[in-house]
């Protein structure tokens, strides 16, 4: 049985909080269940010097655990960051390139900080999930100032972890989960079932086809539950 007696296929309670940073173009605070991460998104007339010329914008994105977003305290990544940190960043910003036509943007960059608050699983899927929707606000909010004539954004993306624990696959996984899975995955999924990314590792013995396809189900149906929720977020019908 899982933490919380939790069904295998259920998420655990999500919620994503818009415009939580009064001063950012673009905000929310992302709640996988005791999972925090305050997600903002600032937007600059800037782009990286290899980009300068090519009349397209970028998407790019930071990651950070608070010292005390774990149980016990994570040293300041104050000069480089760890290769974890850095995976992490280039996976929350292809995941979010991937879903907006860069073309639209024309010199304009967008950064996307990412601030796990409280950690307790799943970091990196729940900043994908709640930078979207803060990338979402800020796109409106250039469209609304008429720096952009049309919305660049091409669908919704969310990510979920999914685990064999036990010898079943589960959906959403907490720490203690997570930190006793056989296999541990993670999803990153737009709103019409295209996969992104796919993270998978098996922890200990190789796991089988079957197994695989049975967390990519179970990823789907989490993603659309997940999706359905930032529309909610953003007073989307």
């Amino acid at each position: 049985m899982r933490n919380n007696n939790r069904p295998n296929n259920c998420l655990r309670d999500i919620e994503l909080i818009p415009h939580f940073n009064p001063y950012a173009e673009g905000s929310c605070l992302v709640k996988y269940g005791n999972t925090h991460v305050i997600c903002t998104a600032s937007v600059e007339e800037k782009l990286p010097a290899w980009l300068k010329g090519q009349n397209q914008g970028w998407i790019t994105a930071e990651y950070s655990m608070l010292p005390r977003s774990a149980q016990t305290r994570i040293p300041r990544e104050s000069k480089k960051p760890s290769g974890r940190t850095q995976e992490i960043q280039r996976l929350i910003g292809r995941s979010l390139r991937s879903v907006v036509d860069l073309s639209q943007l024309k010199d304009i960059s967008i950064c996307i900080d990412c601030d796990v608050i409280q950690a307790d699983g799943g970091t990196r899927v729940a900043s994908i999930t709640g930078g979207f929707v803060a990338l979402y606000i800020a796109i409106q909010n250039l469209i609304s100032q008429k720096r952009l004539k049309t919305n660049p954004i091409k669908e919704f993306i969310a990510a979920v972890s999914c685990d064999i624990y036990n010898g079943q696959a589960i959906l959403d996984v907490d720490y203690l989960e997570d930190s006793n899975s056989q296999v541990d995955m993670n999803f990153v999924i737009t709103e019409s079932g295209k996969l992104v990314e796919i993270q998978g590792t098996a922890e200990g013995e190789p796991f089988s086809e079957e197994q695989f396809h049975q967390m990519l189900s179970l990823g789907k149906e989490g993603i659309k539950q997940i999706i359905k929720k930032q529309k909610e977020a953003l007073g989307i019908k």
